[in-house]
């Protein structure tokens, strides 16, 4: 009896140790497909790091107000392989954020591409939709993005 209880419970820890681990949450857990985002800022903020990057943007309203954003992006090997990092996007650089918000509301979302003002871009990596250089570009809001005061264009909230 003993040596089927030793076997058992033995073959019951293998068993949890060899199951395949599961994501920790998926794009829809966090960030709201019916809320994309087209945002014009600056970056003030870079940080690869894992399990995900953030990239922060500051961001300015139609009122004048400045506010800081923070975009999800891939892990930083994702982001490397794609040619990403702290040289490319360096702090100051005036971008276009494409992306969905955060179902929390804040001022954070999950970065799809990021393009630059000559038009190069840069492909995010992780859950968001269109954020590999294959796939289908996500959809785009009927809005122009929103304006720093580093780049005049009109401004929406």
């Amino acid at each position: 009896m003993r040596t089927f209880f030793f076997v058992a419970i033995l073959g019951l820890i293998v068993f949890l140790v060899t199951t395949p681990a599961r994501a920790h949450h998926g794009f829809d857990a966090t960030f709201d497909a019916n809320k994309p985002l087209v945002l014009r800022g600056v970056v003030t903020k870079v940080e690869l790091m894992n399990p995900h990057s953030w990239f922060w943007v500051d961001v300015k309203n139609a009122d004048g107000t400045v506010v800081n954003w923070g975009f999800e992006g891939g892990s930083p090997n994702s982001l490397i392989r794609r040619g990403v990092t702290k040289n490319t996007l360096p702090v100051g650089t005036e971008i276009i954020v494409n992306g969905f918000q955060a179902k929390s509301g804040e001022n954070k979302g999950v970065a799809a591409t990021m393009t630059f003002s000559d038009g190069r871009k840069l492909f995010m990596g992780g859950s968001a939709p269109g954020a590999e250089p294959d796939s289908p570009e996500p959809p785009k809001t009927n809005k122009p993005p929103r304006s720093s005061n580093l780049l005049p264009r009109p401004m929406y909230c």
